[in-house]
């Protein structure tokens, strides 16, 4: 499954938007994943400050 962004916990950093290697990701008022750009790698999960990102 893509990654879900909780938006409870996101911040709209921008980290994972800097750093998707895919540009799977884009800020509006929190992060949002394109799923059918998503390959799940974790980077986005990785590099989160808020473990707002899952990837289940």
């Amino acid at each position: 499954m893509p990654a879900k962004v909780n938006p409870d916990l996101c911040t709209a950093c921008g980290t994972c938007v800097d750093e998707c290697p895919v540009g799977a990701i884009e800020l509006n008022d929190v992060a949002v994943v394109n799923e059918d750009v998503c390959t799940e790698c974790g980077t986005c999960v990785d590099v989160c400050p808020n473990d707002a990102i899952t990837i289940e």
